[in-house]
């Protein structure tokens, strides 16, 4: 039994051996003839549109959040106390300079003024009789002084009761949009009470924002920003008119003040709008196609065009620089230098190395930067 069981683990170990050693050869044939089929093929090849970098000026710029202010703008309320008799408030209507619009109770000023003006009559009446005495020498000086004191005080209370009349009977003091109002004819007003605002209405308004102070430094009277309005793409060029003297202590900020001359595009008054602000001097930068960039955590990169040995097109993968935005194209401020060919449209399933098949070469025509060609 020794002996069968000795010669049957001997069969066993040799038929395991010829099986691996079959198994071995098979796969060796199989990889051997893969990689002769891989040789054969041609190497992948990726379809792509070329740009090409181009070199344009650009400034940079920094964003505030800024104030729209009409040239002159007052809250309306009434100095004196009354009763309301006329009111002409019409919210967002325009009125003219010296429009009639908030009367209150004059019935007793009037009355005053009627009694005064009577005895104004008669006073001029004894001042004109006393001069004709004092020429006869039938009254002494000292009467007829007394006659023009009794005159002059009169017109004195005329003149203070037609004050008291006029600051009851409330104008526009400049042509201006009427706000919101809630003011009712009987209604009683105490001395002070906010009847609306005006908001003068002029051919241009005022933009208030804010700076850092090293970005107040470089800005000067007469440059140009930028103004976009809430739901407005497009912007409005304003230009700067004053800044302010003094630096914020506590933000370290400075206030800067811009002008957009013509409101027809002009955001309303009181409303918020963000400022593009130029910042430092006129530089050259490359710019390219916002599709050809790249974005991954290891930085930005491009994939650049270049022909090989064989003058087959292939790519490279090279890290870049980016910055500011404007419409389809982006700068590159480093990595990349004007003239070089990168990949555009089709870039996103590169990889370093890779052979390229050029479709066309996308048109780059030049973007106005709102930045560039400004003082």
């Amino acid at each position: 039994m020794n002996r069968q069981s000795w010669i049957g683990s001997i069969v066993l170990v040799m038929c395991v051996l010829v099986l691996g050693f079959g198994l071995a050869t098979w796969k060796y044939d199989a990889l051997e003839g893969e990689q002769t089929a891989s040789a054969t093929q041609p190497e992948p090849m990726e379809s792509v549109t070329v740009a090409v970098a181009r070199a344009v000026d650009h400034r940079q710029t920094t964003t505030s959040i800024g104030t729209v202010l009409a040239l002159r703008s007052v809250t309306l309320k009434n100095e004196l106390a009354g009763t309301v008799r006329d009111v002409r408030l019409v919210p967002g209507q325009i009125v003219e300079t010296g429009t009639l619009l908030v009367a209150l109770d004059v019935s007793v000023e009037a009355a005053e003024l009627t009694a005064q003006e009577a005895q104004a009559a008669l006073a001029r009446t004894v001042l004109e009789r006393r001069r004709d005495l004092r020429e006869e020498l039938a009254t002494t000086q000292e009467e007829v002084d007394r006659a023009r004191a009794d005159w002059d005080v009169i017109q004195a209370q005329m003149a203070r009761t037609k004050a008291v009349i006029a600051k009851k009977t409330i104008r526009a003091p400049f042509k201006s949009r009427v706000g919101i109002a809630d003011v009712h004819p009987g209604q009683y007003l105490e001395e002070g009470t906010l009847l609306t605002t005006l908001q003068g209405v002029s051919d241009a308004v005022h933009i208030d924002f804010s700076v850092p102070q090293q970005v107040a430094a470089g800005l000067r009277v007469g440059e140009s920003v930028d103004v976009y309005a809430t739901g407005n793409p497009s912007a409005v060029m304003a230009k700067i008119v004053a800044l302010d003297a003094r630096v914020d202590p506590t933000t370290r900020n400075a206030m800067v003040r811009a002008r957009i001359e013509g409101t027809r595009h002009a955001p309303a008054p009181g409303s918020s709008v963000r400022v593009r602000i130029p910042v430092g001097s006129m530089q050259t930068v490359v710019a390219i196609p916002v599709s050809a960039l790249r974005k991954g955590p290891g930085g930005d990169q491009v994939f650049v065009v270049a022909h090989d040995k064989d003058g087959r097109a292939r790519v490279h993968a090279r890290q870049v620089e980016s910055g500011a935005m404007f419409a389809d194209e982006i700068v590159i401020q480093s990595g990349l230098t004007a003239g070089e060919r990168i990949a555009a449209l089709g870039s996103f399933k590169l990889r370093d190395g890779i052979l390229v098949a050029i479709t066309e070469t996308a048109e780059h025509t030049p973007t106005d930067h709102p930045a560039a060609g400004r003082p």
